[in-house]
């Protein structure tokens, strides 16, 4: 029989605390260093690149890697960036005081989503912990970011939950276990998720979490109470916080409703395609890069939510168009703003801090500095001629006592490590004074007993010094061994000297190192009091965050116009757009030196221009005359000005764009099918103030179905009750005949100048349709072989003879005909349905997407057939 393995005091420790956090990796302090073991080693090995290697625990082999403790804000910040929960175990007595094993215990859980160590953060973005709860017919969603106190929650369909998860972009997400494969489905696998036990998604368990933080009674004061769904995500959300080891918590003092219906609607595809804050390609620029002026963090992460959640409320967008043009007229107001904001550390995060204990001295001295910075901002805002800069004003809080008191006890100087400098000012506690003048006044004590001994004992040549094995020495040279005196205890001999303690020594050593032990205890008191009492001016410093980060977007909006010509668009109740020679943000920014962008005309309204096709060839800039539109409107609506000579937006309040074929083929549907879907998700959506923008729809299918595609989205949209306006981007100049037919249908071409055999695109928007497709012009600029070009041209020529509307018709009534010849005397069941769905059909009134989707279910019912007789 083989021996029983034993396991070590140490290791049963280990395996005891990690059965408690089987989720996350483990980081076990042992003296100097942090040690992982097994499964846990080898991930860490990988994720640092650190050494793993083994140790044989009575015949177990054991991997294992390690790093030293004070590498800890090095290391983990790549634990947490690679998706990986840390649970970091601390020793919670001093090994010296105790006989047996040292006590140990996870002190922090640090996960994707609940993080407040700076390396881990970036400055300009939430670190947003998200919970998602699936209910019966709705879904409940909530965020939260410790490390700023913003807890939000709202609750919709897939759809809105989609959007919203898109916008908050969360580092990490809460799902229940039993919908693990559903929250895959629906929303993909780009989000860290963690999967927990359903019994914290229940509503009475998530009410109790949530009053029991608050302490209240309900949730009414936060106007959520209504939001079943929410409240238990949310619930889900400060469970997790608690579990995680995070119980204070007062800088999270409320609940936020993401009031949906005050901002612009933008669906998934549409953001995506707009490229707002994120791009599909490679080193793009996206619109938020040539926008972002901000100087601040706080400044930095409100400008992204601004440009998620586009304003719906004409009168909050022209209050911040008001502090723009103002700034823009007062330079120095404007110039004194941003010099005072770039003064600021990120009060948001430092103050969240105070309220969870996890703030160091150096700190502390950093948020007096950025609360100073608020004094000069709050004169110069409140002299301000312009109203809505006053009431920002207003807001500011210059936290005088606050700033007063750390002023008065802390040393300007603080360290981060309390251990390593002076953290409480001189002449702030009369005791600290006395013990450091005892500590420091040792010199001259020293040097005065040195003098007296060296003319005692003749020996001229005496030093004393300390080392961390016997304290202090005096150290004689071994020319001078003979005149010791017989009291001295000889402690350590060198090659040429020998070393000695004295009693005078050893009384003197002992009341230096109590007062150097006595300074810490009480700098780490009266340290630890302050920051208690700092919990009070929570709420007044997160609402000057708020109001600074609004100066500091509305301060960018005005550095962005003065640097790119931007004007003040016009917003108001009409449902007109009207944009004079506008430009695209992004595109102009990346133009050749020298190379002006052409501006172009937009009017759309749903009286008489309710629809525009734009034609042309590829390549001509039709989608960025789309693009551009859009982004005018989402730039005036959040407040900013706009990149054209003048604009008149009557408010949008949803957006839709759709681009023709590209993305999803690689999923393996249909490029066609898709189009369709996202097509009818526009069609079902549309309201009277909606915007929309198709850009070479139909381009997944063969040209016949393409056209008809295109003519019959196009026909919808123009009978629908809303009127949408819409641009439409198309290479198929055979939709130009719409506009015969259609009143509110007008066409518009991207002007090409035919130079013999040459084509110049001169990208500017001119009324009329285009004669003829370039796609041929292209290839020839592209480099195609001379004689492909000169063929394409050939067969070009001849379908434009042959090439007539009777086509389609004819082809469908050929196969009508050769259908009912086929079937006649067929006594199957099935196809004397099919024989029944075509002769009853009447093709001169079928629409193409009617005679395509008929076509699609009879394909259907015919492979049917065949997969059964096989």
């Amino acid at each position: 029989m083989g021996k029983a393995k034993k396991t070590t005091p140490l290791m049963q420790q280990y395996n005891t605390i990690k059965t408690k956090y089987p989720d996350a990796l483990l980081l076990f302090r042992v003296g100097d260093f942090y040690e992982t073991f097994g499964e846990d080693a080898v991930k860490a090995s990988k994720i640092l690149g650190i050494i793993l290697t083994h140790r044989n625990n009575g015949g177990d082999r054991t991997e294992l890697a390690g790093f030293p403790h004070h590498s800890l804000n090095t290391y983990l910040p790549k634990l947490v960036k690679a998706g990986q929960r840390v649970a970091i175990c601390d020793q919670l007595e001093d090994p010296k005081a105790t006989k047996t094993i040292v006590k140990r215990g996870v002190t922090e859980l640090v996960t994707p989503g609940v993080a407040m160590n700076d390396d881990i953060l970036s400055a300009k973005s939430n670190n947003f912990l998200c919970a998602v709860h699936f209910g019966r017919k709705l879904l409940g969603i909530s965020f939260v970011d410790i490390s700023t106190g913003e807890f939000l929650t709202s609750e919709g369909s897939e759809e809105q939950i989609d959007k919203l998860l898109q916008n908050f972009s969360p580092n990490e997400v809460l799902v229940p276990k039993t919908h693990k494969k559903e929250f895959a489905q629906l929303f993909g696998n780009r989000y860290h998720a963690f999967f927990m036990e359903d019994w914290v998604f229940q509503e009475d368990y998530a009410l109790e979490t949530l009053t029991n933080h608050f302490k209240t009674k309900t949730l009414k004061g936060f106007g959520v109470d209504h939001l079943t769904h929410g409240i238990i995500a949310s619930g889900v959300v400060l469970h997790y916080l608690s579990e995680t080891q995070h119980r204070q918590l007062q800088h999270i003092s409320n609940l936020k409703r993401i009031a949906e219906e005050e901002y612009i609607w933008m669906d998934r595809f549409t953001i995506r395609n707009l490229e707002l804050y994120q791009s599909p390609h490679q080193n793009a620029v996206t619109l938020l890069d040539i926008i972002d002026k901000t100087i601040s963090p706080m400044g930095g992460r409100m400008l992204k939510r601004w440009l998620a959640l586009p304003l719906k409320n004409i009168e909050k967008v022209k209050r911040r168009h008001q502090v723009v043009s103002y700034l823009l007229q007062e330079e120095t107001v404007l110039q004194k703003l941003q010099h005072a904001i770039k003064q600021m550390g990120d009060l948001e995060r430092l103050i969240s801090k105070v309220a969870t204990g996890k703030i160091n001295p150096k700190e502390v001295v950093q948020l007096k500095n950025s609360l100073e910075a608020i004094v000069p901002i709050k004169q110069l805002t409140s002299q301000s001629a312009c109203e809505a800069v006053q009431i920002i004003a207003d807001q500011l809080n210059t936290c005088d006592m606050l700033r007063n008191r750390i002023k008065e006890m802390l040393n300007e100087e603080a360290p981060v490590n309390m251990l390593k400098g002076k953290t409480i000012a001189d002449g702030y506690s009369q005791e600290l004074d006395e013990l450091r003048n005892l500590a420091f006044s040792g010199k001259d004590y020293l040097d005065k007993m040195l003098a007296r001994e060296s003319e005692r004992t003749g020996i001229t040549s005496l030093k004393i010094a300390s080392n961390n094995v016997f304290g202090y020495y005096i150290e004689v040279r071994n020319t001078h061994k003979d005149k010791v005196p017989a009291e001295w205890t000889r402690k350590q001999t060198l090659v040429n000297a020998e070393r000695y303690i004295t009693e005078e020594l050893k009384e003197y050593e002992a009341k230096i190192l109590g007062a150097e032990e006595r300074i810490q205890s009480l700098e780490q008191q009266l340290f630890g009091q302050l920051v208690v009492w700092m919990q009070e001016y929570i709420n007044p410093v997160q609402n000057n965050a708020q109001q600074v980060a609004q100066l500091d977007c509305l301060c960018g909006f005005a550095q962005l116009a003065k640097e790119n010509d931007y004007i003040e668009p016009v917003i108001d109740e009409s449902t007109e757009i009207d944009i004079k020679n506008g430009r695209h943000p992004v595109i102009e920014k990346q133009l050749p030196l020298g190379e002006a962008y052409i501006a172009n005309d937009i009017l759309l309204d749903r009286e008489q221009q309710q629809i525009i096709m734009i034609t042309g060839p590829n390549m001509s800039g039709k989608s960025a005359i789309l693009r551009q539109t859009a982004l005018i409107v989402l730039l005036a609506q959040m407040g900013s000005f706009v990149p054209a000579e003048a604009a008149r937006i009557g408010y949008v309040d949803k957006i839709f764009t759709r681009v023709g074929a590209s993305d999803n083929i690689s999923m393996g549907e249909s490029t066609f099918m898709v189009e369709m879907n996202e097509t009818a998700s526009i069609l079902n959506n549309l309201s009277e103030r909606s915007l929309v923008l198709l850009d070479e729809i139909g381009r997944g299918t063969s040209t016949y179905d393409g056209i008809s595609i295109a003519w019959a989205i196009s026909e919808y949209l123009h009978e629908h009750p809303a009127r949408a306006k819409t641009l439409f981007a198309t290479h198929y100049h055979e939709i130009n005949e719409m506009a015969s037919t259609f009143e509110r249908i007008k066409n518009y071409n991207v002007s090409v100048k035919e130079l013999k055999d040459n084509v110049l695109f001169l990208r500017k928007l001119t009324p009329g349709g285009s004669e003829h497709s370039f796609g041929i012009h292209v290839a020839k600029m592209a480099g195609m072989p001379q004689q492909v070009i000169h063929k394409a041209n050939k067969i070009l020529k001849k379908l434009e003879k042959s090439h007539s509307n009777e086509e389609l018709t004819d082809k469908l009534q050929a196969a009508q005909d050769e259908m009912q010849l086929s079937f006649f005397n067929l006594d199957d069941p099935l196809l004397e349905q099919i024989k029944e769905e075509i002769v009853h059909l009447d093709i001169n009134t079928l629409t193409p997407v009617e005679a395509l989707m008929k076509l699609n279910e009879i394909k259907r019912m015919l492979s049917k057939k065949s997969k059964a007789t096989s």
